[in-house]
C-alpha cells in the first residue's frame, strides 16, 4: 500500500461523538475572524442537569474513562481486547487503565486535563484521529512530555497528509489563555522544515512510533516521514487547540443554573474571544495557518484541574 484514503484515516478516530453532548453544550462552531484568517473557532460551555447543577465532576469522570484511548498505543489496546475476548475476562483492559493512569502527573499546575479534553474534541468533534501517543513516550509520570500536546491527522482527496499539532492552555483569563496557546503552537506551524524546527523531534517520533493498528496502513503512513520518499513533500501543517478560562456567567456558591442563560451569555462573548484570537494570530504570524480552536469558558480553570485530579484519584 502506498497511499491512505481520507476514509481510512477518519475511521481511526475513536469514541462516541454524541457522548460529548452529555457534558459539553455547543454554543457556536466554525466561527471565522473578521479579517478572514484561516482559523475556525468552536465554543462549548458546560451542560446543566435537571436540578440546575453544573456537571463539572461528570465531565472529569467522562475524561477519566477515556484515558486508555488517549495514553495507550492503538495496537496495544487491540491486543488487550483480543486477550480478554479469548479468556472471557476484562483483566487485560483493566491493566491498561492502571498503566494509563500512571502516566498522568499529580503536579498542581498540570495541563494534562486540558490536553486530554483536546484529544476528545479532536477525535469526537472533528473526526481527527490521534497518530502519536505522546503519553506512552513519557519516562517519568511526574514530568510533562516536551513537544506538541498531541498530533492528529487527516488526508485529503489528493493524498496530501495534514498534520494537526495540538496545544491546550488553561488560564483564569481568556486573553492569557489565547496568547499562551497561540504563542506555543506557532513554532510548530511556521518554522521552515529542518532539524532545528520545533516539530522535527515529533516528526522523528511519528516515523518511529506511528501506530495505526494495521501494518499496511502504518507503513503507508510512515512514508510521509521518510525524507528519501516523495511522500515527504506532501505534508501540510495545521493546528488544533483548546483554550479554557474562567467565565463569570456561571452561578456561584452552588446556586441554581439555567442552561439557556449560560449558553446565551457565552454566545454573546464569542465575538470578543474571536477578535482576541484574530489579533494574536497576526502577532504570531499565523495568518496563513489553518487552526481549529476550541474555546471553553469554565466556572474556574483551577476548579477544572482539581476536578480532573480528583476523578483520577491524584489529589491525595
Amino acid at each position: 500500500m502506498s497511499s491512505i484514503t481520507p476514509l481510512e484515516l477518519a475511521e481511526l478516530a475513536v469514541g462516541d461523538p454524541d457522548e460529548l453532548n452529555v457534558h459539553l453544550h455547543l454554543v457556536e462552531r466554525d466561527v471565522v475572524t473578521s479579517t478572514g484568517l484561516k482559523v475556525k473557532v468552536h465554543c462549548h460551555c458546560l451542560t446543566v442537569d435537571a436540578s440546575g447543577k453544573i456537571r463539572l465532576a461528570r465531565l472529569a469522570e467522562f475524561m477519566r474513562d477515556a484515558i486508555v484511548d488517549y495514553a495507550i498505543p492503538r495496537s496495544k489496546r487491540e491486543q488487550a481486547r483480543a486477550r480478554d475476548a479469548q479468556f472471557k475476562s476484562t483483566s487485560a483492559m483493566t491493566g491498561l487503565y492502571h498503566e494509563a493512569r500512571a502516566t498522568f502527573t499529580d503536579l498542581d499546575q498540570s495541563g494534562e486535563g486540558g490536553e486530554l479534553l483536546l484529544h476528545l474534541l479532536a477525535q469526537r468533534f472533528l473526526k481527527l484521529p490521534q497518530v502519536l501517543c505522546k503519553m506512552a513516550l513519557k519516562t517519568d509520570g511526574r514530568m510533562h512530555y516536551h513537544g506538541a500536546d498531541g498530533v492528529y491527522a487527516s488526508v485529503d482527496d489528493d493524498g496530501v497528509l495534514k498534520l494537526f499539532w495540538g496545544e491546550s492552555k488553561l488560564y483564569a483569563s481568556a486573553s492569557d489563555a489565547i496568547r499562551a496557546c497561540l504563542q506555543s503552537i506557532a513554532p510548530f506551524l511556521t518554522e521552515p522544515d529542518s532539524q532545528a524546527a520545533a516539530r522535527d523531534r515529533d516528526l522523528v517520533l511519528l516515523s518511529d512510533n506511528a501506530d495505526l493498528d494495521d501494518p499496511k496502513l502504518t507503513a503507508a503512513f510512515k512514508l510521509y516521514f521518510d525524507k528519501t520518499k516523495k511522500h515527504s513533500t506532501r505534508v501540510r501543517y495545521a493546528g488544533v487547540a483548546l483554550v479554557g478560562f474562567d467565565a463569570d456567567f456561571y452561578p456561584e456558591n452552588d446556586a441554581e443554573a439555567v442552561a439557556d442563560e449560560i449558553a446565551q451569555s457565552a454566545k454573546a462573548q464569542v465575538e470578543k474571544w474571536v477578535e482576541r484570537v484574530g489579533a494574536r494570530l497576526v502577532e504570531e504570524k499565523l495568518e496563513k495557518c489553518e487552526i481549529e480552536l476550541f474555546c471553553l469558558p469554565l466556572p474556574s480553570a483551577e476548579g477544572f484541574r482539581k476536578a480532573f485530579k480528583t476523578a483520577l484519584g491524584l489529589d491525595a
